[in-house]
């Protein structure tokens, strides 16, 4: 499934006519402030501020990881409040890190809305190529916008399905933390260091273009093919993260060399919530 848009794509669109709605989805997990502040200092002309904790996110609770997706009504009506509907197209951007824009654009496509992109290279690539900058704020405040939805979690897992694939010969988990997460040497975030059994690492950075996104924020499908070269297309592939936001960039890449998969936006938060889960750490 195509779940990018370049740059130009973009420029094409904006000419053509059609309805569209630009998401500034710009996030720091460290720095709360970073999105709102870097959407004050320049942002795509037109754009609207999506914060990640309050528009994608409902709170932390016991169960569901640190940033379960937001239940779908209340999504639905955030969405409509930036002008969306069936018949508009939605191109989400950040800095090209993919993570904030990649998580949006899966969670429209859990409503059953698949009319939506997410910004390769994102604001960096954006730039390069001059597009319109603006400091001024849009406020999202649409009253007549109505997006019909249609619930679709065939590409969506949840803990008890991930708990009964453990170690199944037709099952790959894979982790998208960094590697010392994974091998349970360090754990900045969560209470308990280590991966869900069985999984395998390929941490997202690996697949991102860091040292230039002006094309586009992902390294070759070249690369792509030999970087998940171990995978076998016809097993069932399953990606986590740590609270379902990084997951995103692996999710996109296997798109790119049309490998299928699900995620499991819960994560390994969700997963040491449940005391009785197993964790494991060194190399799989």
């Amino acid at each position: 499934m195509k779940r990018l848009i370049s740059v130009p794509e973009l420029f094409e669109l904006m000419k053509s006519g059609k309805k569209y709605v630009l998401l500034d989805c710009r996030f720091d997990l460290m720095n709360k402030n970073y999105g709102a502040d870097s959407y004050r200092e320049g942002h795509i002309k037109g754009a609207y501020l999506v914060d990640i904790e309050k528009d994608l996110a409902d709170p932390k609770s016991e169960h569901g990881g640190r940033h379960p997706f937001k239940n779908h009504m209340d999504f639905k009506k955030t969405m409509e409040n930036f002008g969306i509907s069936n018949d508009v197209t939605v191109v989400a951007y950040d800095d090209g890190d993919m993570q904030g824009a990649a998580r949006l654009i899966f969670q429209l496509n859990n409503l059953g809305f698949y009319n939506a992109y997410v910004l390769d290279g994102g604001l960096v690539s954006y730039k390069h190529f001059n597009g319109d900058i603006e400091k001024e704020e849009n406020v999202a405040d649409n009253k007549s916008a109505k997006l019909d939805v249609k619930i679709d979690n065939s590409f969506i897992v949840d803990m008890d399905y991930v708990k009964s694939k453990l170690y199944d010969k037709d099952t790959i988990l894979i982790d998208s933390r960094a590697k010392n997460r994974y091998l349970g040497l360090e754990e900045p975030v969560d209470k308990v260091a280590g991966h869900i059994p069985s999984a395998k690492s390929y941490f997202f950075m690996d697949v991102l273009n860091v040292d230039d996104m002006t094309k586009s924020s992902f390294k070759s499908p070249e690369y792509l093919k030999k970087h998940f070269k171990n995978l076998d297309p016809n097993k069932e592939i399953i990606v986590y993260c740590g609270s379902g936001i990084s997951l995103m960039v692996n999710a996109l890449a296997l798109d790119i060399i049309d490998i299928p998969y699900k995620i499991y936006p819960g994560s390994f938060s969700d997963w040491i919530s449940y005391d009785d889960n197993k964790i494991a750490t060194g190399e799989e």
